[in-house]
């Protein structure tokens, strides 16, 4: 089969199609002929050789993708040959077929494209996982979103949205900030132009965002503290700002306020399976019923991996970008 493949670290130019064995799967695996491979922050890091596969994954970038299942291992039941699916996956998704946990699949709707699915496993598990699980957003509850026009940005902005709570999100321009109101955003702010504490206290009549869900790091912690309600929660998942983040205890402790730091893919099997079937139950449901859809920016071909990379780091994206495998 053809996979995209790292064979040093380095710049979007680096990556190559190369030949390598179709996998087999295990007992409890599918074998999935890939559609479309979603990209995400950390397959950049990958590149750039700071974020390799965990032990057992392929050594090639993809953390999800779209396609039909087309073999079953041995102890795999509720799925058959030719089920419409997507996957979130450990690596490999950057190939023309992948192997991966029963448990880590979701059917894909009759009413979503195949191609577009790839952007939804990653980002449906990310938010959930924070926003709904760790961060508890209740209806009539306010969520501010950094990064509100990127995959995971648009996806917190519709299920929150579904599920009761307003919204404010930033983005880095305001074409970018008027593409979250469209997406759904009760407010947005350009970061660049608008401080988004002060644009938070005006929103909430000064009560605050009871949940933040943060892909920066660094200075933005302090000021998500700032921004947050009293007893709201902060949900860290991506470092952009390489500085060690500061924060306040005193005012911490005044707010009652969490800080919650996670990652997805490092997570043992069993917990990412429980996240899956969570998702399944939660948010599978608004998808079906049109409520929520994958935003898609654009879609490169598979050979055309380095485009979709650069694309991806000019942040000029609106949404997920996607490779075309099959």
């Amino acid at each position: 089969m053809r996979a995209v493949v790292v064979p040093r670290p380095g710049e979007a130019e680096v990556l190559e199609v190369a030949e390598r064995p179709d996998p087999v799967p295990t007992a409890n695996e599918v074998r999935i002929r890939v559609t479309a491979a979603g990209l995400n922050g950390a397959d950049l890091s990958q590149r750039r050789g700071y974020y390799p596969s965990p032990a057992g994954a392929p050594e090639w970038p993809g953390l999800e993708v779209s396609g039909t299942i087309d073999a079953l291992g041995d102890a795999v039941e509720g799925w058959s040959v030719g089920d419409r699916v997507c996957a979130l996956l450990p690596g490999g998704g950057y190939a023309e077929f992948v192997t991966v946990d029963a448990g880590l699949v979701l059917p894909v709707p009759d009413a979503v494209d195949l191609v577009e699915a790839a952007g939804l496993p990653e980002v449906a598990a990310t938010v959930w996982s924070n926003v709904f699980d760790l961060g508890r957003l209740a209806s009539g509850e306010v969520l501010l979103v950094h990064g509100g026009s990127s995959g995971i940005g648009t996806m917190a902005i519709q299920l929150a949205r579904a599920r009761g709570a307003q919204v404010i999100a930033t983005a880095g321009s305001d074409d970018k900030a008027d593409f979250c109101r469209e997406v759904g955003a009760d407010a947005a702010v350009n970061y660049r132009t608008q401080d988004f504490v002060e644009a938070v206290d005006a929103f909430t009549d000064g009560h605050g965002a009871d949940v933040v869900l943060d892909i920066v790091g660094g200075a933005y912690i302090a000021r998500d503290l700032e921004a947050l309600a009293t007893g709201g929660r902060i949900l860290s998942i991506a470092v952009r700002d390489r500085e060690p983040a500061s924060i306040d205890l005193g005012l911490m402790m005044r707010k009652r306020a969490s800080v919650l730091a996670t990652t997805l893919r490092a997570r043992p099997l069993a917990e990412r399976v429980a996240i899956i079937a969570a998702v399944r139950e939660n948010v599978w449901p608004l998808l079906a019923e049109g409520r929520i859809r994958p935003v898609i920016d654009s879609v490169f071909p598979l050979e055309d991996a380095a485009a979709a990379h650069r694309r991806m780091e000019s942040s000029a994206h609106r949404g997920k970008i996607l490779l075309r495998v099959g």
